[in-house]
């Protein structure tokens, strides 16, 4: 099997989606399942269907047409404000877009009109996290200005958290989102069927809280993709957090010293801790580099220890854990590193468990990663 290769288990994904998806049911919360650190995978998009999931988000209008191409049967979200030179591909492939700008809105309404068709709105509200959202003193106006406008319709409004700064998403922010929404019910004379309260950074507060609102959706990637929630990365009880898996083939091993000599200065990518200890090191080379994925985020396996990584290759000192030349090692990865790797070119994905598909059924990547 072809090296480096990042593993998915569909079953993992469609198991984690489910338990979350029944825990936030009795809250009255729905599930969008976000694909984007997987490039739209088709295959991912269906285990996140079929583990419940009542539709699915991405922040690129690309992956979207992906699935739409694969004739997913689910609601399409696009979770990033739209650009103004998309906005005819986002009318097209997305069924509803998360927006902040008049100017987009304008586009988006005379792109609606020229397909004809009606494009769904979900406007975005700044909460103090201070990435993407319309202030709460204006999203009423903005509001009302999205009923003026022909070919779209607005269904919700939503927020994020925890994504820029770290601000959590807690019950006096959720509560402040309720409130916007009753505004604007009352303002616009219209019922809102879309509260989106934030991303798996939420779960915490979804599941303990007494009182969820009017907050009835979550954009679920993380959680789901890893098993673990994103305010203080820790496992969440009852997933799994073993659907990823990044493979790389050994390329060389060599017994070298446990320091560099000579004088130094920075590296490839500038200025790099020292390396530190004594004595021989066993040193192996894994054909992994910067531009596959993010060494911060890999975990190494067990008796493996990382030592650095440059562009194209990745040393690790393997002490007295088994490696030869052609051997294979496992890495475990966190979101950073899952997202670059799901979408550096040179990375294989391959699904694997008992939902894999047939090897020559679809393949769970777009062509690029073949």
């Amino acid at each position: 099997m072809t090296a480096p290769r990042l593993e998915v288990d569909l079953d993992a994904i469609r198991d984690n989606t489910r338990v979350l998806v029944d825990r936030l049911a009795r809250r009255g919360i729905r599930v969008t399942g976000v694909t984007k650190a997987a490039l739209g995978s088709t295959e991912l998009a269906q285990a996140l269907l079929d583990g419940g999931a009542a539709g699915l988000g991405d922040s690129r209008v690309e992956n979207l047409a992906r699935m739409r191409s694969a004739e997913v049967d689910a609601p399409l979200t696009l979770i990033r404000a739209p650009m103004l030179s998309q906005v005819h591909e986002v009318v097209r492939h997305a069924t509803t877009s998360m927006n902040t700008e008049g100017a987009v809105l304008d586009g988006l309404a005379a792109a609606a009109v020229a397909q004809g068709t009606t494009h769904e709105i979900v406007l975005m509200v700044e909460l103090g996290d201070l990435r993407e959202g319309v202030g709460s003193a204006d999203v009423v106006d903005l509001a009302r200005s999205v009923g003026r406008r022909q070919g779209l319709s607005l269904v919700g409004l939503g927020t994020n958290l925890a994504c820029q700064c770290g601000v959590v998403p807690d019950q006096a922010k959720m509560d402040e989102l309720s409130c916007l929404v009753e505004q604007v019910e009352a303002a616009c004379g219209v019922e809102l069927s879309v509260i989106s309260g934030g991303n798996s950074a939420n779960l915490e507060w979804a599941l303990t809280t007494p009182d969820a609102g009017r907050v009835n959706d979550l954009r679920l990637g993380e959680s789901i993709l890893l098993g673990t929630e994103p305010l203080h990365r820790r496992p969440i009880d009852g997933l799994r957090a073993d659907a990823f898996a990044l493979v790389g083939e050994i390329i060389e091993v060599q017994v070298k010293p446990a320091r560099p000599w000579g004088e130094l200065a920075q590296t490839a990518f500038g200025a790099q801790a020292p390396r530190c200890g004594t004595g021989p090191v066993r040193q192996a080379i894994v054909a992994l580099g910067r531009q596959d994925v993010d060494p911060d985020g890999l975990t190494c396996p067990a008796g493996v220890a990382l030592l650095g990584m440059s562009s194209d290759h990745l040393v690790v000192d393997l002490d007295d854990a088994a490696g030869v030349v052609g051997d294979e090692l496992r890495f475990g990865v966190d979101y950073s590193a899952l997202l670059r790797a799901m979408t550096s070119p040179f990375v294989a994905t391959v699904a694997v468990g008992a939902s894999a598909p047939h090897p020559a059924s679809s393949p769970t990547v777009p062509e690029m990663h073949q």
